[in-house]
């Protein structure tokens, strides 16, 4: 029995989009093809592949070994169509991206290029926002985080940027953070060339909330590991937030605003495979 590489196409895109509305507007195509889709592909496997609920859909165990098989072949087809044409997508790329922006998701995303993109050599920075803007010439593929106020929108696109993301900020501490009987606030926070930090100690003054900053992170890495051991409350934009931690309510810490994630604009005469890894993470993100 053949595997039908556009079952398996829909398939991947159906699970890393996480419904089938996702999915649909991503491949352009009815949920009731898609759906239809899917029944073939069961059909062909005679397994179950997806758990369908009303939050979406994700991968039984059979469908996880097939997801991974299915990343595999769609990007030697790739390579053998590239191959056939006489394209051969190899060299450098050099991509940036902020330490905010869906940390949890990003490793699985830049293996996703690897195996589509074999011969390139990918190297991957993780800066400040501001050093992303303030120097493109020292990537190839940028993405930035700003700051806006919650009750407008912001002017992402206006400045070529293509907007993929808006999240709310969020006050979080770990589940097992206990409040020590004080009147202060323990924060862990990013160091303050941070503009994340910068919004946060700002807010906290300007609402008059009295607060310790008890912990420097040098990333959001850090400032998870933070959390994990009870050391404060912070705030991070929703993908940002790490496994354990939770909404943080006190009557008085400010209402923030949101973050916004952007793919600076393409560069005149770039290189075909900077325009195709840019695409790709359009379609993983937007």
């Amino acid at each position: 029995m053949r595997l039908d590489l556009d079952l398996l196409h829909a398939f991947v895109v159906i699970c890393d989009a996480g419904s089938l509305t996702a999915a649909s507007r991503r491949l352009h195509r009815s949920q009731s093809a898609l759906s239809e889709q899917m029944h073939k592909l069961e059909e062909t496997c005679g397994r179950v592949l997806l758990v369908r609920a009303k939050a979406g859909v994700s991968p039984t165990p059979a469908g996880e070994r097939l997801l991974a098989h299915a990343r595999q072949l769609i990007g030697l087809s790739e390579i053998a169509y590239q191959d056939v044409q006489g394209v051969e997508i190899a060299g450098e790329l050099r991509l940036a991206i902020t330490d905010y922006f869906r940390p949890a998701e990003i490793v699985e995303v830049l293996a996703r290029i690897r195996a589509r993109y074999p011969r390139l050599r990918l190297h991957v920075s993780v800066r400040k926002s501001a050093l992303i803007e303030e120097d493109p010439e020292d990537f190839d593929i940028g993405i930035s985080m700003r700051l806006v106020d919650g009750k407008r929108q912001g002017r992402a696109g206006s400045d070529g940027k293509i907007l993929i993301a808006r999240e709310p900020l969020i006050w979080i501490a770990h589940e097992s953070f206990a409040k020590a009987k004080t009147a202060r606030l323990p924060l862990v926070v990013l160091p303050d060339t941070c503009s994340m930090q910068k919004a946060i100690v700002r807010a906290l003054n300007r609402h008059k909330v009295k607060f310790d900053v008890v912990l420097n992170a040098s990333g959001v890495a850090g400032l998870h590991m933070a959390l994990a051991a009870g050391l404060g409350v912070t705030c991070l934009n929703a993908s940002a937030v790490p496994a354990g931690a939770q909404r943080y309510a006190q009557e008085d810490l400010p209402q923030m605003g949101e973050a916004e994630f952007s793919i600076l604009p393409p560069r005149p005469n770039e290189a075909r495979v900077v325009g195709d890894v840019r695409r790709l993470l359009i379609e993983q993100f937007a």
